[in-house]
């Protein structure tokens, strides 16, 4: 099934975003809202993937994969002019969905660890946060060209995020939430205090992605931040007027 973001210009790029088939609220800043972006957003949702299904150790069924290629197949006919998923555990198929897929494809906000790495100073490494440290494997980092023991702490210790997430219920306290994250930092550098800077694994954690930043001191990087480099290769801006030779070739 898909969703169109509301206000969409055809003038625009519109990015597809592979869903999965969830019910808990997609509270703005959230990669399920389309109020978060500014630009337009076109979902398609796989049914068979749950959290359950796909917030695995052992990673996505070749089903469920074949799920998300028929998905972006789909958005693909429907004029979308890149792709990325839901969900940051979807990094583990990131070579083979971009393989497959029809379009360029970010599978997972975890595609940012290797570039956020490079640009630390000596001695600084990049820490993940993510829904479920307990189900986050190296795979799912060296899929994505992180180093396999990239420090990650999780939210399943705390009160709400995860709780909601992966039980998939009807109803979230945003701020509880944010106390989650907020707690999973602390976590993080006090056990690795060499850590010089955060990718939130979870798409759901972006709303929180300022007070952590705030809190720790620290960059976060999230799926929003990468979406929005995303788009913008897909429609570089015009400065200026055009020139005399963007005009001839039809650029103007």
């Amino acid at each position: 099934m898909a969703q169109h973001a509301e206000g969409s210009s055809a003038s625009i790029p519109t990015l597809g975003i592979i869903m999965l088939n969830t019910r808990f609220p997609r509270v703005v800043g959230d990669i399920g809202n389309p109020r978060t972006f500014p630009f337009p957003v076109r979902y398609q949702i796989v049914r068979q993937a749950t959290v359950d299904q796909v917030v695995r150790a052992d990673g996505l069924s070749a089903g469920l994969v074949d799920g998300f290629v028929d998905a972006a197949h789909r958005l693909a006919a429907a004029g979308v002019a890149g792709l990325t998923t839901s969900c940051g555990f979807v990094a583990i198929c990131q070579a083979e969905l971009a393989r497959r897929c029809p379009l360029p494809m970010v599978a997972s906000s975890l595609c940012q660890v290797p570039l956020v790495q490079a640009a630390l100073p000596a001695g600084r490494r990049v820490g993940v946060i993510t829904v479920d440290a307990r189900k986050l494997t190296p795979v799912h980092l060296t899929a994505v060209g992180a180093p396999a023991d990239t420090p990650v702490v999780g939210t399943e210790g705390g009160a709400e995020l995860t709780r909601v997430i992966e039980q998939d219920l009807p109803e979230l306290d945003p701020d509880k939430a944010c106390r989650d994250v907020l707690d999973a930092g602390e976590k993080l550098v006090a056990k690795a205090p060499e850590v010089g800077a955060i990718v939130l694994e979870c798409t759901n954690m972006a709303p929180y992605a300022r007070a952590l930043a705030r809190h720790l001191g620290l960059s976060v990087f999230d799926i929003l931040g990468l979406l929005d480099w995303w788009h913008r290769s897909l429609c570089p801006p015009r400065f200026g007027e055009p020139g005399r030779f963007a005009r001839e070739i039809g650029l103007a």
